[in-house]
């Protein structure tokens, strides 16, 4: 039999607290998980906007404004017109069969343009042409201040010259309120347009807004730009 001396220390020994085992295994996934986060992509830098206007907007505040208040008997500078916008459309009435023919007009015009164009769609329904009201039919896009005049720029100096057999726009295409609208049958004359890269040859609508109050303020205003109108016969 056991003594009391052996039992008491059998009770000491099972009152006594169990060591410490192992540390919990959460706290080391933890820190893994800490390591596996990804680090914080750095901000992308933004381009620098350019510091110089566009040459034809200089042209015009330098030498336009000047002969026009001389030609016309203008007293101030604000009665001078001026470009105030330019709307490029293109038509694509093939879009209510393939919506891909939409994206790559509006991917050409995009590229014409430098802007993201708009999709419009169809006002009514028209049963010839199997259009539903508000169906894509179109994209276009509209240019103020100094992609306007840059466009305008690469419009006269580069795009135009290169229509085939091109022998300068109609100076009659007015509408009395100081817009010009003109009609372009390819876009492949604009240089940012990849000829090998074009799905399909597709013309536009190019209406140039001014604030002339009369065509003839309108037409000098252009010419001024260097818009090659046609000479008409009388």
């Amino acid at each position: 039999m056991a003594t009391k001396d052996q039992k008491s220390d059998k009770d000491a020994k099972a009152k006594a607290p169990k060591p410490a085992g192992k540390p919990a295994q959460d706290a080391k996934p933890a820190a893994k998980e800490a390591k596996k986060q990804p680090k914080a992509d750095k901000p992308v830098e933004k381009e620098a906007a350019p510091t110089q206007p566009p040459r034809l907007q200089v042209q015009y505040q330098e030498s336009i404004v000047p002969a026009l208040m001389k030609q016309f008997g203008y007293k101030t500078k604000m009665q001078v017109p001026r470009v105030t916008k330019i709307t490029l459309n293109m038509g694509v009435g093939e879009a209510v069969a393939d919506k891909k023919i939409l994206e790559n007009a509006g991917g050409d015009l995009q590229k014409i343009a430098g802007q993201k164009p708009v999709v419009t769609k169809s006002k009514k329904s028209i049963a010839g042409f199997k259009i539903r009201t508000g169906y894509p039919v179109g994209t276009m896009v509209t240019l103020r201040n100094r992609r306007m005049y840059e466009f305008l720029d690469r419009l006269v100096t580069i795009a135009l010259p290169r229509v085939r057999d091109f022998r300068g726009v109609s100076g009659k295409a007015f509408d009395g309120r100081g817009s010009y609208n003109m009609g372009v049958k390819e876009q492949i004359i604009f240089p940012e347009i990849e000829y090998d890269k074009v799905d399909a040859i597709r013309g536009m609508n190019i209406s140039i807004t001014t604030t002339a109050k009369s065509d003839a303020e309108a037409k000098a205003l252009l010419a001024a730009f260097r818009f090659p109108f046609r000479t008409e016969r009388a």
